[in-house]
């Protein structure tokens, strides 16, 4: 009989300090934004940690394979410069049809395969479009607060070189720290309390599906799953993903209502679980996804606390966490824009068209980006 590893728990906990301290500044920020108050954004942590907390362990003991799922970072990046055009109930609605465009696609492998289809430049500038604001706000307060600026980009400048893999953990732990020095000038205190759900009734609208569901399911379903796919795959794991795929969006479908806005296939986060790291027995590490299915859990009980932790913050502070917490991930994509020369007029028109933020129509900017690339590119090969 094969018994559990500290190896098993600590690969399954570092992935869920990894996922929680690179994002979840974002998804509560994301929360504000849409018009949830301070209980709301309680329930949607709290979702968050129910719904990926069962999808790892529930999938992971079935199939015996590390199946690690995560909320998705660039969803959250695009719904955070989008839902202020929304009315909450709009925008739950629009997690939902998002939740059943989900579950249409995991029954379609041709539908799966033709999203993949789409040229990896355009996806990557529809993308960095979508970050580049964000990360352009971490010089955003420069003449507000210069040596709180300077101070996160040395941290930044010495971790990345020096502890790379803890980079983002330090920058929250500073965050907190401040955080909390803020508190107790003010004479705040934090309190622990079990969170309750809060339901909100979703209203649905042609403008939200398309401005909020649709390029949240492209954004997910490239960004996300199809890399979640391919981390199973590098790693020599082959599990059918429909039912996994099928069940992660009846979840996300059941939970949007409380806050759980998106449910997918983790890709980094997974990774910390399928290496020997988790364990030297490869049929074993299955054990490391289930700890960070209970690691998520527990994360999801104890949503107050990490809510007054985060609400506290200044929002220079958050600022700069949500900035630096994604400049990796703007990298990437700027240099997978770029990769193929014939697919960079249309990569370029589709980054600016999405990082302008405009709406018209009630359709998003990176709906017209996304649009606008793949008309460019169309138009290109058709040229003599």
């Amino acid at each position: 009989m094969k018994y559990w590893k500290l190896s098993h728990i600590s690969a399954g906990l570092t992935a869920v300090t990894v996922g929680y301290s690179s994002a979840v500044v974002i998804v509560i920020d994301l929360a504000r934004s849409a018009g949830a108050t301070e209980p709301m954004v309680v329930s949607w942590l709290l979702a968050l940690g129910i719904g990926m907390g069962a999808t790892c362990i529930v999938f992971s003991w079935l199939t015996k394979l590390p199946v690690v799922t995560a909320w998705s970072t660039p969803g959250a990046a695009f719904l955070l410069t989008s839902v202020g055009d929304y009315s909450l109930q709009e925008s739950i609605g629009a997690f939902v049809t998002c939740a059943l465009l989900s579950l249409v696609a995991a029954q379609s492998r041709r539908l799966l395969t033709l999203i993949s289809r789409i040229p990896v430049a355009i996806s990557s500038a529809l993308l960095a479009g979508i970050l580049l604001p964000i990360c352009l706000a971490i010089f955003s307060d420069v003449n507000e607060a210069p040596l709180l600026v300077a101070t996160f980009l040395a941290v930044y400048m010495v971790g990345s070189r020096l502890f790379p893999h803890y980079l983002m953990l330090v920058l929250l732990s500073l965050s907190l720290v401040i955080s909390l020095f803020f508190q107790s000038e003010t004479n705040a205190a934090l309190h622990f309390t079990l969170p309750s759900p809060v339901w909100v009734t979703p209203h649905f609208s042609l403008s939200a599906t398309v401005g909020l569901a649709i390029p949240l399911f492209i954004i997910t379903t490239l960004s996300q799953n199809l890399p979640g796919i391919a981390i199973h795959h590098a790693h020599g794991y082959r599990p059918d993903h429909k039912p996994i795929l099928s069940g992660i969006a009846l979840v996300q479908g059941l939970l949007a209502p409380l806050g759980g806005f998106t449910f997918n296939l983790a890709a980094i986060t997974a990774a910390l679980c399928m290496g020997e790291q988790a364990d030297q027995d490869k049929s074993q590490r299955y054990k490391a996804a289930i700890a960070a299915g209970i690691g998520y859990l527990l994360m999801g009980l104890l949503a107050s606390v990490v809510v007054g932790l985060f609400v506290s913050m200044p929002v220079i502070i958050i600022h700069l966490l949500a900035g630096l917490a994604l400049l990796g991930t703007l990298q990437g994509a700027l240099a997978k824009c770029v990769e193929i020369e014939q697919h960079r007029a249309p990569a370029l028109i589709t980054l600016l068209c999405t990082a302008s933020g405009f709406s018209l129509f009630s359709i998003t900017s990176a709906v017209w980006g996304l649009t606008l690339g793949l008309l460019l590119l169309l138009v290109q090969k058709k040229k003599p």
